[in-house]
């Protein structure tokens, strides 16, 4: 419902958007830009359950901690898995923000992205979560339209955009027409699993254990989805399995890129899978426009020429990928069209059948 006292507020306070990501949280404040960008890990006393890190400095300590600390990742596959250190998390990112703003200055509205796939019991968790932190008002968005939005696409035409954003716990494919999803496909299968399969690699290949900053680093420097023009080395460190003692191996981006082929496998497969399921008079417009790739796995070399030769649409990555979402999500706030368009569609799902 309309309320006056919210459009009132808002001309004074400094609205937030969320990209509340398993890999990153970006923190956008309307008229200042994007204040946060920090690793979505914890540092946490295993004995008095006290947090002592948040952010990179927490990151810094993963895998490095003392038995009685313990570094953690508070969410999963994009969606919270732990819920009282990711409100302290949600806390600390939106206070850091609001305490550098004038004491009368009323609490923010905060809009945060979600994954399209997300359950009911996911959804109250993370607008929970937003409102138990502060904020006056608590939106959830969804992540394709608001990657859409943040790429500059025409979302509200009506045409046929198509968006592939994957992050860190997730890939969402979707086709945006009328300011609307048409048609989505939700995986979880993103940048982590990538991780996870060169630490397997790793494991079977060279008989070493890896950790996981080790394996984003390779990722990193040597992944790729498609053939390189000129395949690269990096060196593997970790420990033997067999010894127990230190060990380096040296491997190629190829290798590398055998590793991660069941995740590639995976994205290429939503996003054909999506086009078979939209109307083709939307698949027409795509063939013209072209698919837009958003969030940090858009960033994967050879991944906009692996879909494009698997798809024959023209594939493009989107300016600035990273911070796709959180734009995106703080345009929806100053949309007022967008925004109620997108909570009555949620607020749709929710009701019982």
């Amino acid at each position: 419902m309309f309320n006056p006292l919210n459009t009132l507020f808002g001309l004074f306070s400094h609205d937030i958007a969320v990209d509340l990501g398993t890999a990153n949280t970006l923190v956008l404040v309307r008229g200042r830009g994007i204040l946060i960008d920090e690793p979505s890990v914890v540092a946490i006393d295993r004995i008095n359950k006290k947090i002592l890190a948040i952010g990179s400095e927490a990151k810094r300590m993963v895998g490095r901690t003392p038995s009685d600390i313990v570094a953690v990742r508070p969410l999963k596959d994009g969606v919270i898995s732990d819920f009282a250190v990711s409100e302290r998390m949600i806390h600390y990112f939106i206070r850091a923000v609001h305490d550098h703003f004038s004491l009368g200055i009323p609490r923010p509205r905060v809009a945060v992205g979600v994954p399209n796939g997300v359950t009911e019991v996911e959804k109250r968790a993370v607008h929970d979560a937003i409102l138990n932190a502060g904020a006056r008002a608590a939106f959830l968005v969804e992540e394709p339209m608001a990657a859409a939005i943040g790429a500059g696409m025409p979302v509200m035409e009506p045409a046929g955009s198509m968006i592939v954003d994957i992050g860190g716990g997730t890939t969402e494919v979707a086709v945006i027409s009328l300011g609307g999803i048409v048609v989505s496909t939700s995986i979880r299968v993103a940048g982590d699993e990538m991780d996870q399969e060169i630490v397997t690699y790793a494991r079977q290949v060279h008989n070493m254990l890896i950790g996981e900053r080790m394996a984003e680093e390779v990722k990193l420097e040597a992944g790729s989805a498609a053939p390189l023009e000129r395949e690269t080395m990096v060196v593997l460190k970790g420990r033997d399995l067999a010894t127990g003692l230190p060990k380096a191996v040296e491997v190629s981006s190829v290798e590398i890129r055998d590793a991660i082929s069941g995740s590639v496998g995976a994205i290429v497969e939503a996003v054909r899978s999506t086009i078979e399921l939209t109307p083709p008079e939307l698949v027409a417009d795509i063939m013209t426009r072209g698919i837009v790739l958003a969030g940090g796995g858009a960033l994967l070399r050879g991944l906009d020429r692996r879909l494009a030769n698997e798809t024959k649409f023209p594939v493009y990555v989107a300016e600035d990928p990273l911070s796709c979402v959180v734009r995106g999500t703080a345009e929806m706030l100053e949309e007022a069209e967008i925004l109620a368009k997108v909570q009555a569609r949620l607020t749709t799902r929710r009701a019982p059948h």
